[in-house]
């Protein structure tokens, strides 16, 4: 058969058959096509883009790479530099990476808008008059300013790829891409959030005043939880997204991090039931079943996870909570390890890894853990908490209120951390300050859990009870204590306390009939034995009872030895521990529980 070489070849019906082969996602067909047509073509610069572009999605990163860079064309249009750096950040060339992107533009002769590249990817995004449907095409500079921060982020340079995100953000407020990475990776703290987002120019890009709503609703309702933990803080969006999963997911965080966690696995447990692997769920979910030490879901939940996603950072989070809440330290380290490996970003694993140390009381180990959350979680206050908390329990109480102090101003309202600044107080033996700080603790929890404060608190009030003695407020003391004994009715040191403060104030009967209720929850249990001692031989010789302001044994325990929650989120998450975390929390996402 003969061919006539001066005849042309209809090459647009190859350029379509290569988007079709894409939209099937038959990328070898695609690539295979695709290199003829730049052949047909002569190497027009839509053919070799759409060619690389093929090369990416086949993850030949650096072949698509090199491609892009021998035409030139990273030099030429914006596009092309892009998806070149983009290969580059994906085959973990860093550097080379940024230094494509931090090439100077005004050296560059970039192609106009009504590029072969430009037109074509405007075709795909359906787009008319450069809007979409009175919205504004995604920003390629905004795509460009992301990456970038990616890449800064990649090399450890957190605080240049906040700012790049950022930026990404104002020249597009719908590129979510760069919203989620300045909130889920804990960048910045709440107050630098809200700023943002009042510095967003979302009424420049939103082209009616409900559009504008809608936008500045949804990302308020993804911000930091902890801050609004009340359940009726949740911002008010559109009606028709009364049911949108991602903000269930929200709701549930709030509910986590107000120590609900009953009605925040429920949530969770819906969300999953319509979207089974949905991935920010998940880890408040696995934060929700280690609070609630629902060993046999969570073992189902790991190894269904695993089976179905290896690849996922949440998925050995899953396995190694469960090994956590099983006691088992030593493949719970290992499984959380293999979660940060995979994300080196995921707040919850680094903050579960450490409460794995923190439960067997290795503290530089549990501390060295924390360290590495603060650096990857600046705008998060959990890991100075449990910083803090392991400098308490090593006797070390002034770098422990540093550590504090730090967490307070990142978040000046969270119960947790005005807990341990009474802790930290009343082990200084300023007591005032104590019944300050546990006080102020009080008032931010019954703002949390109204109407049923949860029985996490249960050491708060006992601690309160513990300050009232020291300085002879006994009647405030036994109020206290009772409301402990309300909260965990089981707890044989409140009944030793309640014992201890009717003995002070004269109730002799009273008192005895307290350490005989401890002594039934806790046989070995000295300072209740000794001083129903002293009571009976007070009762039996009617002489005064012991006078004595300070009883042996009684300390003040902290409340984070029942560690509160990761985030994030998701860690959590949270939030979700971290509580979270997240972000956790968690933000948000989980508990280390050593009950004292």
């Amino acid at each position: 058969m003969k061919i006539n070489p001066d005849k042309p070849v209809n090459v647009d019906n190859y350029r379509k058959l290569v988007r079709s082969y894409l939209d099937l996602h038959l990328y070898t067909s695609a690539l295979f096509w695709a290199d003829k047509v730049v052949s047909l073509s002569d190497g027009e610069p839509e053919d070799v883009y759409w060619l690389a572009q093929c090369m990416y999605l086949l993850k030949q990163y650096h072949r698509a790479a090199f491609l892009l860079k021998n035409k030139g064309l990273h030099k030429t249009h914006l596009v092309c530099r892009y998806l070149a750096a983009k290969c580059l950040l994906e085959a973990k060339e860093y550097n080379e990476a940024l230094e494509l992107l931090s090439c100077d533009e005004r050296d560059s002769n970039f192609s106009s808008g009504s590029s072969g590249i430009t037109e074509s990817i405007n075709s795909l995004l359906d787009q008319a008059d450069n809007t979409i449907k009175g919205f504004p095409v995604p920003s390629l500079h905004s795509a460009v300013l992301y990456l970038k921060g990616c890449v800064y982020e990649a090399l450890d340079n957190r605080s240049l790829a906040s700012e790049c995100y950022k930026q990404a953000l104002k020249r597009d407020v719908f590129c979510f891409n760069a919203f989620q990475s300045l909130v889920q990776h804990q960048m910045l703290t709440a107050w630098e959030e809200n700023d943002l987002i009042s510095s967003l120019p979302i009424t420049e890009q939103c082209k009616s005043k409900d559009d504008e709503w809608l936008v500045r609703s949804v990302y308020e309702s993804l911000l930091k939880k902890y801050h609004s933990v009340p359940p009726r803080s949740v911002v008010q969006t559109h009606p028709r997204l009364k049911g949108n999963l991602d903000l269930r997911v929200a709701e549930a965080e709030r509910h986590y991090y107000a120590c609900n966690y009953t009605e925040c696995f429920r949530i969770t447990q819906e969300i999953l039931e319509e979207d089974p692997y949905h991935t920010t769920c998940l880890p408040i979910h696995i934060a929700g079943l280690v609070e609630l030490k629902k060993t046999n879901a969570l073992f189902y939940l790991a190894h269904d996870l695993v089976d179905i996603r290896p690849d996922l950072a949440v998925s050995w989070f899953a396995v190694g909570c469960y090994y956590f809440l099983k006691g088992k330290t030593d493949p719970a380290r290992r499984y959380l390890g293999k979660a940060t490996s995979l994300d080196r970003l995921f707040g919850p694993a680094w903050l579960a890894y450490g409460h794995s140390f923190a439960i067997e009381n290795e503290h530089d180990q549990a501390m060295a853990a924390y360290f590495k959350a603060s650096q990857l979680m600046k705008g998060c206050h959990l890991p100075l908490l449990y910083i803090g908390l392991e400098c308490g329990l090593t006797n070390n109480n002034r770098l422990a209120e540093k550590f504090f102090s730090q967490a307070q101003t990142i978040a000046p309202d969270d119960p947790f951390v005005l807990h341990e600044m009474g802790v930290t107080a009343f082990q200084n033996t300023d007591y005032h300050e104590a019944l300050k700080y546990f006080e102020q603790a009080l008032e931010r929890v019954r703002q949390i859990n109204e109407p049923l404060i949860a029985d996490k608190w249960e050491a708060l009030f006992n601690n309160l009870g513990h300050t009232c003695r020291k300085i002879r407020r006994f009647d405030k003391a036994l109020e206290y204590h009772q409301q402990a004994l309300v909260l965990s009715p089981q707890n044989g040191s409140t009944l030793s306390a309640i014992g201890f403060v009717q003995a002070l104030m004269g109730n002799l009967e009273k008192s005895a009939e307290s350490f005989h209720k401890a002594l039934g929850i806790r046989r070995d249990d000295v300072f209740s034995t000794s001083m129903l001692t002293i009571v009976l031989e007070h009762l039996v010789g009617e002489s005064p009872p012991y006078t004595g302001e300070d009883a042996p044994g009684i300390d003040c325990p902290s409340l984070l030895n029942m560690k509160p929650e990761i985030p994030d989120a998701q860690i959590l998450i949270n939030r979700t521990p971290p509580r979270v975390p997240d972000e956790m929390d968690m933000t948000d996402s989980f508990q280390d529980e050593n009950n004292s």
